[in-house]
């Protein structure tokens, strides 16, 4: 059945899943909802974005995305109130975001109405997908690739923006133990670090699983040049807490502008929290565990939220922190997911509403 929503059309699938997904026990990013939305970039423009099934895609092995990487990503969750209310959370960011790494990697910019409306029109029609359980989301995939053909080491001429939707449970469970990177990085000057680019995090899988062969669950990654200074948690933004200062790193070309970061420096500074942004040595995160004021370090981004670390490694050397009864981390996680689904007030106005599911025009 075909329909027409906020001027999108709408190829309805004819059998449901819905009823084979247990919303009790969600993986992350396991299991899948009913469509996606699709977008083309031909002709030297983006075309009317429409909603289909969600089902497999058919490129050509010539199709530059498997040659030469042009591929920008974004994640974003949606939440379920207790009243049904569906909610995003700074959407507005993740579609500036994904436009400056597709500025980036010279991908065509998407017009913001095929982000936006594309989007509402897809919670509309799934809004079933979206869980309420505590802790689980619909998680949120929008990815733009490089779709035309040729080896020619050049820009497409075609490209593909699909979003897809994921009920989801947790990201991590527990605590982590991390690892100080001291040879390999994430990203240098004049790079993509900034960008969410497939690219980054494909470079990251290795180094993680040398971690992982060590005993450790993510690596943090320092500066390229040096190795000095501490500049992400995995693919998160890392924050550290020397006696009651949060402290993070400046964002520049190496680092993401994460949004789940801006939201936790601003939180924290209206609940008086005192709050640094500059660099991090290794050395000054080493020392304060020595001496005992290293009390807290935790990742932040969209998946997560918020993961503490507990522990970390560094030239040969294991450093645990304290297990404290109250911290940073756990009172910003639960204020930003109180206001991600609607349970608080939101003086801050991240928070953005999803209508309710409309019948359009057959």
């Amino acid at each position: 059945m075909n329909a027409i929503i906020n001027n999108i059309e709408i190829i309805k699938t004819k059998t449901t899943k819905i009823n084979d997904v247990d919303f009790d026990n969600l993986k992350f990013g396991h299991v899948f909802s009913d469509h996606m939305l699709e977008c083309d970039f031909k002709d030297g423009k983006w075309q009317e974005p429409k909603i289909v099934p969600y089902g497999p895609i058919t490129l050509d092995p010539s199709a530059k995305i498997f040659h030469y990487g042009q591929s920008v990503f974004e994640g974003m969750k949606a939440y379920k109130d207790e009243d049904e209310n569906v909610w995003l959370f700074r959407p507005l960011d993740n579609f500036k975001r994904l436009n400056i790494s597709s500025k980036r990697l010279a991908i065509p910019e998407l017009p913001e109405n095929y982000f936006i409306d594309g989007l509402k029109t897809l919670l509309e029609l799934d809004s079933e997908w979206i869980p309420k359980k505590d802790g689980s989301s619909l998680y949120i995939r929008p990815f733009v690739f490089a779709s035309g053909n040729g080896f020619h080491a050049s820009p497409a001429d075609a490209y593909k923006f699909i979003i897809c939707t994921a009920p989801s449970g947790s990201y991590f469970s527990g605590k982590v133990r991390v690892l100080i990177e001291e040879k390999y990085s994430r990203s240098a000057n004049g790079g993509v670090g900034f960008a969410k680019a497939g690219g980054n995090y494909a470079g990251q899988f290795y180094p993680t699983q040398l971690a992982i062969e060590k005993g450790y669950q993510q690596v943090i990654w320092t500066d390229d040049n040096t190795h000095e200074y501490i500049e992400e948690a995995g693919a998160m933004n890392i924050f550290v807490r020397i006696n009651d200062t949060l402290i993070t790193g400046p964002t520049s070309d190496r680092i993401l502008d994460g949004i789940t970061r801006k939201s936790i420096i601003e939180l924290a500074k209206s609940e008086n929290i005192p709050v640094e942004v500059r660099k991090i040595t290794v050395s000054e995160v080493v020392e304060a565990a020595k001496n005992g004021s290293l009390k807290e370090m935790f990742g932040a981004g969209t998946a997560a939220v918020i993961s503490p670390i507990s522990g970390f490694g560094y030239k040969d050397e294991d450093f645990d922190l304290p297990e404290l009864d109250e911290t940073y981390a756990s009172f910003l996680k639960k204020r930003i997911t109180d206001i991600q689904t609607n349970k608080v007030e939101d003086p801050f106005g991240w928070r953005y509403p999803i209508p309710g599911p409309s019948r359009g025009e057959g």
